[in-house]
């Protein structure tokens, strides 16, 4: 673990914030469009859950560990064990698995426990990064 710079819990939230912003956004606006009103009623739904599932496991291997809110600030996701390229059983593991499947299971407490493994341990890691295979870089 020397050779990592592995990126806190701060820094890894207000990415987060970041890129569920900007994607929410887009369908928002297409949603206005359609029903002449916003609301955020729409994100509840599983329509947006899978696209936004489906968003967070591509973008990292089709952009080399970034989502739009960690290239903002400088982070990316990387494997673990050796630091390459991720994979795409690496995403869906961390995604699909860690983030959605896990929490769904635990009633959301999962998101809780990984938030305080990233605060506390030192290597930054939560629990999707475990099931991954992965951690956050800085850059």
């Amino acid at each position: 673990m020397d050779s990592k710079k592995p990126a806190g819990f701060g820094i890894r939230f207000l990415a987060s914030i970041i890129y569920f912003l900007i994607i929410s956004t887009i369908p928002g606006i297409v949603y206005y469009i359609i029903n002449g009103n916003y609301s955020i009623e729409w994100t509840k739904g599983f329509t947006f859950r899978f696209f936004y599932t489906f968003y967070l496991t591509v973008t990292p291997i089709l952009w080399v560990g970034y989502i739009i809110g960690k290239r903002i600030f400088k982070i990316k996701i990387k494997r673990f064990k050796d630091d390459e390229n991720l994979t795409i059983l690496n995403m869906v593991m961390r995604e699909v698995v860690g983030n959605y499947i896990v929490v769904l299971a635990t009633f959301g407490i999962s998101v809780l426990v990984s938030g305080l493994l990233v605060i506390f341990r030192k290597d930054k890691r939560g629990i999707h990064d475990f099931i991954g295979g992965t951690y956050v870089s800085r850059e």
